[in-house]
This record gives C-alpha cells, structure tokens and sequence, in this order.
C-alpha cells in the first residue's frame, strides 16, 4: 500500500441511529466516496460511458473499533494496491478528531467488470493511472 489519500465527511444526524452513532451500513458509503475521489468520478463516468466498464465491491471486510457520532468530521484514510489486471485492494480508515486508533477499518476488494458484468482487465488508462500513483 502506497500514499494515503484523505478525504473528510462530516456526520449528519440522518446517518445515526436512535443513540446518535454512525449507523454501519453508512461507513460503505463513504468508502465510496473516498474510492471515486481517489479514482476521478470524471474518470470512472466516462469509463462507463466510453467502454461500458466500471468497479464493482467483490468482497468487503469492515472492523468495528470505536463508535462514530453525529456532528463529527472524519478523515476517511484511503490507501490501495493493484491485485493483478482484474483487482485492486483497498484499505480505508475512518479516523475521528484526535484519535490514537481508528474508528472503522475496511478491507475491500474491487474488481472491473463490464456491462454484462463480466470481469474485465482494469482498462490501461486507469492501471497507469493507478500504478503512478501507488
């Protein structure tokens, strides 16, 4: 895993449940938001647009450390490696404001795959792309 990228999202009350915390289907979301950011969501649209290829979760693997709560900014820490022509693995934090560990971590992994959902090597465009920037 190369450079960590950072990417902020502030917590609304609509993301909790009945106590005030970070309800955790929530944390995909911003994963893939941080994703898109690090990827170009320009990028990704005209990917599908142009060659009818785009990203898709193949497997996700969420640890629970510490509870994230309305009001908060999170740094969501994102760093990831190509796994391969077809996946690339992410590993993405949620951080909270002075904290000594993380909150959430995830594990994910992607693979490109085409509109019949069919896997597809990571179009060369992208994987260099990708590969500058690890």
């Amino acid at each position: 895993m190369g450079k960590v990228y950072h990417h902020a999202v502030q917590i609304y009350y609509e993301d909790t449940d009945h106590s005030g915390v970070v309800y955790h289907p929530n944390f995909l979301k911003y994963f893939e938001r941080a994703r898109e950011h690090v990827i170009d969501s320009r990028r990704l649209d005209r990917l599908w647009r142009e060659k009818h290829l785009g990203f898709a979760v193949y497997k996700a693997n969420m640890t629970f450390q510490d509870g994230v709560e309305f009001a908060d900014i999170c740094d969501i820490r994102t760093t990831f490696k190509l796994d391969g022509k077809f996946k690339t693995l992410w590993r993405q934090e949620v951080w909270r404001e002075n904290a000594t560990k993380a909150a959430v971590i995830a594990d994910i992994e992607m693979v490109c795959l085409d509109k019949n959902k069919q896997l597809q090597p990571i179009p060369e465009e992208i994987y260099k792309e990708l590969v500058l920037s690890c």
